[in-house]
């Protein structure tokens, strides 16, 4: 019979307690998303913009280097595949997305931490 009368006592505490209202539960998600935003979604558009900029200025002549570590200029182009030119006479083609950026840029980094 105690149990009983504990129980009953736990509830009327528990049901006199002050209730959250929804909004100021819904704040924390709110604090999450917020920084996952800033902290992965928005450097990750800005990388992608960054990238298609590059994709439409390739042009042949540009030396460049693939995904893979491959070393090479362009000397065709479409809209989906490069053809590069990785030694006198020695061309072949890959897709256009899997050019990975300038080699000029690539060499340099190299300089400038030396």
């Amino acid at each position: 019979m105690n149990l009983f009368i504990a129980n009953a006592v736990a509830q009327e505490a528990a049901a006199a307690a002050p209730t959250q209202s929804p909004i100021a539960s819904l704040v924390p998600f709110a604090l999450v998303f917020v920084v996952f935003y800033f902290l992965m979604i928005k450097p990750q558009k800005k990388k992608l913009e960054q990238e298609k900029a590059f994709m439409t200025g390739l042009q042949k002549g540009d030396e460049v280097y693939t995904k893979s570590g491959i070393l090479g200029t362009i000397t065709g182009m479409t809209d989906s595949i490069v053809t590069l030119e990785v030694a006198d006479g020695v061309k072949f083609k890959i897709l256009k997305s899997q050019v990975g950026g300038s080699s000029k840029a690539l060499f340099n980094k190299k300089e400038e931490k030396k």
